[in-house]
């Protein structure tokens, strides 16, 4: 059986991904692909007790290494019990935030060493990494805006003051920079529908067959 597709989704705080991995996963079901709409951190019961742990209160609740270790806790979980199993017979895995929302987050925003985010990543993803990944790009202070007036969302993040955000873009925009082979930027600032449509250019693109 041929290996599934494993497309992410990454970005700072109100970049819409959520909205569009939704959308994505409902075009890619209607021509025929088994497919997985999953997130992190979540995805898997374990991983979804760790993310009202990491997500919910105060913004110094844990530390940036603790932090790091909670998020590959949740994700090694996710891993084994979704998106492994769902690869492996074939499934289309797309995720809201993967292993580069710990390189943003914990690493260039809140500190923590990238040679230790990188072990962690050896180690703890081993063969699962992404065929694709999203990066939805929109100011920091365009993606707060959005967020606050969301409603019942995850406050945490968000309360860490627009510096710790304009760090999580830069280092987003450096992922994508690095390794434009897996990242295609997608400009988030433009309506659902243009960055919908963006999206589904670029899986057509990189991605044939889907």
């Amino acid at each position: 059986m041929t290996r599934g597709r494993f497309i992410t989704f990454e970005g700072g705080e109100g970049s819409g991904k959520s909205t569009q991995v939704k959308r994505l996963a409902e075009r890619l079901k209607g021509r025929g692909l088994d497919v997985v709409a999953t997130r992190e951190p979540g995805g898997s019961p374990g991983a979804e007790s760790i993310r009202d742990l990491v997500l919910n209160g105060a913004a110094d609740r844990w530390s940036p290494v603790t932090e790091t270790l909670l998020m590959y806790a949740a994700r090694r979980d996710h891993i084994e019990r979704v998106i492994r199993l769902a690869l492996a017979r074939g499934a289309w895995v797309v995720c809201d935030r993967f292993a580069d929302s710990t390189r943003a987050y914990q690493g260039a925003g809140g500190g923590t060493d990238a040679a230790f985010i990188a072990a962690l990543e050896t180690h703890v993803l081993e063969e699962v990494r992404p065929d694709l990944t999203l990066v939805f790009d929109v100011p920091p202070e365009v993606g707060l805006a959005r967020a606050a007036a969301r409603a019942g969302g995850e406050m945490r993040f968000e309360s860490k003051g627009l510096a710790f955000h304009e760090k999580l873009r830069a280092a987003f925009l450096g992922i994508a920079e690095a390794e434009p082979d897996r990242c295609a930027l997608i400009d988030a600032t433009r309506s659902m529908d243009e960055v919908a449509a963006a999206v589904v250019a670029a899986i057509d693109g990189r991605l044939p067959n889907g």
